[in-house]
């Protein structure tokens, strides 16, 4: 099904006039309310009446993280305070909170586009859905929540945190939607079975998992273990929360992005400048629509690359290729860039390790080193030491011959890596410590 069937299968001429004819009105509208912006293009040496096509989107200047640092908090403000109704900002572990403000038109488009996200995942007005992401000024709770009230659905607001009462919820409740981290849904796994139950004996159906990078490999993972369609979403607090994008369920290939409200690109992170059509790069947003604080061209950091093949759902939107890192998180050891979720995959081919694990890199003299802990289950964890060893360096073998980096593997027994009920961390970083 789809939500928004006049919008969301526009031929892509169509979609490109409107992208087009909203990206002018948004340089007008930016280039006279935030000093910013004004600043910016005149620096960039661009003007609102430059923009003749959609290819003039490159003359226009970047916003990076930090601009929204540096304003905090209502300097990229369009529209007086007055007009605001809402306010999300992150959580500032790296440094000041970058702060997201909302007209209310801004909050009823977020719920449109999350209704649609909820209808690729196979949701309808009929399901239950359970939203255990957090609420609050993190955009993932009360994104995932409007949504699935403008859906139309049954809306369980449990937020995170209490993972045994929300096994204990999702049995009662009879939920058929799970929306989480993909890493808290195998944390809230484990806890129903340690309480006795199987989420396979359960109504859940769909798993609507964002916030945090994962791989096919644990798409696989989860959905063996829990009985469901695991369903990649994707947003950003900065550019507005969940829903940016999001997989069919037809398919289950690459997330159709929202682009009559975003326009999007993607760079080389080191030139900035256009890759090619379906290369992979940076990806680049501008927000077409927002009223509160617009953004010009706000580089993510995540990797990634677009398809616009058409797919059989019907949509007509670009599809993402499901992020394959970020250039800022990204790994480089000895000359090497390595992603985490590139050693996820290569954990979760083999058999007799868990979904956890974690990244410590340290520097020894004027070298990096990376080890690699992940948890082996129970099972594996019992048999002789010798058999452990010889799996260690089938996977230190594995992920040279396929990453090109050496790294100590070190299998630790279950629950020896710490759990979160947010965003696994997934890289402990001692060389500056």
């Amino acid at each position: 099904m789809i939500f928004d069937m006049d919008i969301e299968t526009l031929p892509r001429e169509d979609l490109e006039a409107l992208q087009l004819k909203r990206l002018k009105t948004l340089c007008e509208r930016v280039y006279a309310n935030v000093a910013f912006y004004r600043r910016a293009f005149d620096e960039a040496g661009v003007k609102p009446a430059d923009i003749k096509s959609l290819a003039d989107v490159r003359y226009l200047p970047f916003t990076e993280k930090q601009d929204l640092r540096n304003h905090y908090p209502f300097g990229l403000f369009a529209v007086p305070k007055d007009n605001v109704v809402r306010i999300h900002a992150s959580s500032g572990t790296t440094g000041k909170a970058t702060v997201s403000g909302y007209t209310q038109r801004d909050v009823n488009n977020w719920a449109t586009m999350m209704a649609r996200s909820l209808t690729a995942a196979g949701a309808g007005r009929r399901d239950i859905i359970h939203v255990a992401y957090g609420y609050g000024l993190f955009t993932g709770g009360l994104g995932a929540h409007y949504g699935a009230e403008r859906l139309g659905a049954t809306t369980i607001p449990v937020s995170g945190g209490g993972t045994r009462r929300q096994a204990m919820l999702l049995r009662d409740f009879g939920a058929t939607v799970l929306c989480c981290t993909p890493s808290y849904s195998l944390v809230l796994y484990e806890t129903a079975l340690e309480a006795g139950i199987d989420f396979k004996d359960l109504p859940l159906r769909i798993g609507v998992f964002g916030a945090e990078p994962w791989s096919d490999e644990m798409r696989r993972d989860i959905e063996a273990k829990m009985g469901i369609k695991a369903i990649d979403i994707y947003g950003l607090s900065e550019i507005m929360g969940p829903g940016v994008g999001i997989e069919c369920v037809e398919a289950q290939h690459g997330a159709h992005l929202q682009e009559d409200h975003f326009l999007f690109e993607v760079i080389d992170p080191e030139t900035k400048e256009p890759v090619g059509p379906g290369e992979v790069g940076e990806l680049v947003i501008t927000t077409l629509t927002k009223e509160a604080q617009p953004l010009i061209r706000y580089r993510t950091r995540d990797v990634t690359r677009l398809e616009y093949t058409p797919c059989k759902c019907g949509r007509t939107f670009a599809r993402m290729v499901r992020v394959q890192g970020r250039s800022d998180d990204m790994l480089i050891i000895r000359g090497v860039n390595v992603f985490p979720s590139q050693i996820e995959s290569i954990l979760l081919e083999t058999e007799g390790l868990t979904p956890h694990y974690q990244l410590v890199v340290e520097r020894e003299g004027n070298l990096d080193t990376l080890t690699v802990q992940v948890e082996v289950d129970e099972k594996l964890f019992s048999d002789e030491i010798r058999k452990l060893q010889r799996l260690e360096g089938k996977i230190q073998k594995n992920i040279k011959e396929f990453l090109g980096v050496t790294a100590l593997v070190k299998l630790v027994e279950p629950r020896a890596i710490q759990r979160s009920e947010g965003k696994a961390k997934r890289i402990v970083d001692l060389r500056h410590v």
